[in-house]
């Protein structure tokens, strides 16, 4: 499949919004404000309106393909069948980011719903660093990986999370998304030090910064947070975000929103908060002097 694009349109360090199905028309049409949009990768495998679609959008904007099904967890290696789809949006679409989870979703040549969590071991830290050269050896670029939200932990994990995201990054060459909502969910569930978490990643690797709402359960008389992509993002996620700005500096920063989508002016509106945030971290970086680099 032909590419439409001359080259690749980097993602600005600005606030993008995560391209959901009931705005495309809109987007494609009437080419509202906003920075950059992400979509996810595997929506796009069926061609159609939809892709016809998104590369009308592609045209005027800077597009981030964030993959959800790949599975970097899976001991049996990636599947290569989805492997050489995920290389050929790519190649059509050209986007200025890709990126996957931490997590696995396949077991047996067999497709779950969810991103299940990964013992953090040296084995399963082995595993993963094979997979992720394998995806950036098919895509022949770097790829973002995303840290989790999780629910519980294995007994047998040795390595704490951020220090296994931080070795894959380090060993493999890819670079990290960082989602804040998920640190604050994961962190909440288990007790972590969330601004530990973020002290724990190295900042040259984040490549992108993700923030969310979530939602509180209570299950079996346990209070639970649950990564839910359905509200606004918190006001405690904001803080995170706040201080995963001052680490790591602005770096394209995305609202994602996936459940009871709203009206596309609430997206504008997220969108726009998190802008603030990171025009005021540029401002303090050249007060300070500061080495961050902006790449808008």
């Amino acid at each position: 499949m032909a590419a439409r694009h001359a080259k690749r349109s980097p993602v600005p360090a600005h606030a993008g919004i995560g391209l959901r199905f009931p705005h495309q028309r809109l987007i494609a049409e009437q080419h509202p404000a906003a920075a950059w949009f992400e979509v996810h990768t595997e929506n796009y495998f069926g061609g159609g309106t939809r892709l016809n679609y998104l590369e009308r959008i592609r045209e005027h904007y800077a597009l981030s393909l964030h993959g959800t099904a790949l599975s970097l967890g899976s001991a049996e290696g990636l599947d290569a069948a989805h492997l050489k789809r995920v290389a050929e949006c790519a190649a059509r679409l050209e986007p200025g980011l890709i990126s996957e989870h931490l997590s696995f979703s396949r077991v047996d040549g067999i497709y779950y719903a969810d991103l299940l969590p990964l013992p953090l071991t040296e084995e399963a830290l082995n595993l993963v660093c094979r997979n992720v050269d394998a995806m950036q050896d098919a895509l022949k670029r770097q790829v973002l990986v995303e840290n989790p939200s999780t629910y519980l932990q294995f007994r047998h994990s040795t390595i704490p999370e951020w220090e296994f995201l931080s070795a894959v990054a380090a060993r493999t060459g890819c670079g990290i998304l960082c989602d804040v909502n998920n640190i604050y969910v994961s962190a909440c569930n288990h007790r972590w030090d969330a601004l530990a978490y973020l002290d724990g990643l190295p900042p040259d690797a984040v490549g992108e910064i993700h923030l969310a709402g979530h939602a509180k359960c209570v299950i079996g008389g346990v209070s639970v947070l649950i990564d839910n992509h359905g509200s606004r993002v918190a006001e405690p996620v904001w803080d995170l975000f706040d201080a995963a700005l001052r680490r790591f500096g602005p770096k394209p920063a995305l609202i994602e929103w996936d459940t009871d989508i709203p009206e596309f002016s609430v997206l504008q509106d997220e969108a726009a908060r998190a802008e603030r945030r990171l025009r005021a971290e540029r401002a303090l970086d050249r007060i300070s002097g500061g080495g961050h680099a902006d790449a808008a």
